[in-house]
C-alpha cells in the first residue's frame, strides 16, 4: 500500500471518529458516566491519529494526482490549506483528549469534558468540509448534490 491508497482510506477516520466521538461524549456528560467519557477520549484520541495520518499522507496524495489530466491544482490547494487548519484543531482534540484519559481523577474533568466537547464539535465541521474539498478533487459529482 502505498502512501496516497493510504491517504484515501484513512481520510474517513477523523469525520467518522469525531463524529462518534462527539455523541458519546455529549452521552456522557448527560448521564455524568466516567466510563462514556473515558470511551469517547479514546475515540476521539483514535480519529485524531487518523487526521496526523491523513494529514502527513496528504502531500504523497498530492504529488499522484496533480499531474493527471482533468485535475484542478486550485482544488488540490484549496483543500491543502484548510487541512492544514483542520490539521491544528485534531492535534489539539488529539492531546485534550490524551489529557481526559491520563487525568481521570483530576477536578479539571468537567472542563476539560467541555473543552473536548468544543474541540469534537468544531473537528467534526472541519475535517467534513476537508473531506469535501478533497472529495472534489476527483469526485466531481459531489459538487453537482450541492448546486441542485
Amino acid at each position: 500500500m502505498d502512501p496516497t491508497h493510504l491517504h484515501l482510506m484513512i481520510t474517513h477516520l477523523p469525520i467518522y471518529g469525531s463524529i462518534l466521538g462527539t455523541l458519546v461524549l455529549i452521552y456522557g456528560m448527560a448521564t455524568k458516566s466516567h466510563h462514556t467519557k473515558m470511551a469517547a477520549y479514546f475515540v476521539l484520541l483514535i480519529a485524531s491519529l487518523g487526521g496526523i495520518v491523513a494529514f502527513s499522507t496528504g502531500e504523497a496524495a498530492e504529488e499522484t494526482v496533480e499531474n493527471m489530466q482533468g485535475i484542478s491544482k486550485n482544488l488540490i490547494e484549496e483543500h491543502e490549506e484548510f487541512a492544514n487548519i483542520t490539521f491544528v484543531v485534531i492535534v489539539v482534540l488529539g492531546v485534550t483528549s490524551l489529557v481526559g484519559l491520563l487525568w481521570k481523577k483530576s477536578k479539571l474533568i468537567n472542563l476539560i469534558s467541555i473543552i473536548a466537547l468544543i474541540l469534537s464539535i468544531i473537528c467534526v465541521g472541519m475535517s467534513s468540509w476537508t473531506g469535501y474539498l478533497g472529495g472534489q478533487i476527483r469526485h466531481t459529482e459531489i459538487d453537482h448534490v450541492f448546486k441542485q
